[in-house]
């Protein structure tokens, strides 16, 4: 019998994927042996060189508070003064495309969230993600060839459109498919179990 899959849809530039990244670690260690896991980048803001309006860099710099809060995560505040923010999260989920294509993309969505929510630097712009990279490892000129690529573009709008179809509000989200149906499968913030529990109980 096939394993059931369980879609992780997420965006690398999320700050809730970032505070839910501590429960998923653990989730994705217990779950490994039961079902395939699937990473989906879900594409939260499209390409823009636009400055990110004053207003809603207000609602996310309180929304990083409230997580922190909450989920006792860690971020680096020094991004608000020390880079440009833009409404531009497609260029990272490129990136996470390209890196999938070398087995690196849980390592190359890990560096992006480390480069932005820790280290103040700025993944909407095609210099981090070259930099990030070629720290693990990719040649640099291959790498943002691919960025710059219609190829790799339409990977991206083909996967938003999947996605889309999937039983899903926002990211994170998860969603097992199994014998043919997608079951949205709830999230815990903080605990793993809730969402193991709800997994398991279509006797995998």
């Amino acid at each position: 019998m096939n394993k059931p899959t369980l879609y992780y849809v997420y965006d690398p530039m999320c700050s809730w994927c970032w505070g839910y990244r501590p429960a998923w670690q653990t989730l994705q260690e217990q779950l490994q042996p039961l079902v395939n896991i699937q990473y989906k980048v879900g594409g939260l803001a499209p390409d823009s060189n636009v400055p990110m309006p004053t207003d809603m860099q207000s609602f996310l710099q309180q929304t990083w508070h409230k997580i922190a809060t909450h989920l006792g995560t860690e971020f680096n505040h020094d991004f608000w003064t020390s880079c440009q923010p833009r409404r531009s999260t497609y260029p990272a989920c490129r990136a996470m495309l390209i890196a999938r294509q070398h087995n690196l993309e849980q390592e190359m969505y890990l560096a992006v969230q480390q480069a932005y929510y820790l280290n103040a630097k700025n993944p909407s712009n095609i210099d981090t993600l070259v930099s990030i990279a070629a720290e693990l490892g990719l040649d640099e000129v291959m790498f943002e060839q691919k960025m710059l690529s219609a190829e790799v573009q339409q990977q991206l709008i083909d996967e938003i459109d999947f996605v889309s179809n999937m039983p899903i509000r926002g990211f994170p989200s998860l969603v097992l498919s199994i014998n043919g149906e997608l079951k949205a499968i709830p999230i815990d913030y903080q605990h793993w179990l809730a969402s193991y529990e709800a997994v398991t109980a279509h006797n995998l």
